[in-house]
């Protein structure tokens, strides 16, 4: 899982280098839409089950 992640990181950081941010979008879908892998996500890294 940390490696996924690392790896999504990676990309939306070379992304970013575009004339289009791309972390405000993505953020922005997550706190509209509040998706399911986002909240497990959450519980994940900070241990609270």
């Amino acid at each position: 899982m940390r490696i996924f992640c690392f790896l999504i990181l990676a990309v939306i950081t070379i992304l970013e280098i575009g004339p289009i941010p791309i972390t405000p979008l993505v953020l922005l879908w997550v706190v509209v839409f509040r998706p399911l892998w986002f909240y497990e996500l959450v519980l994940k890294i900070y241990g609270k089950k």
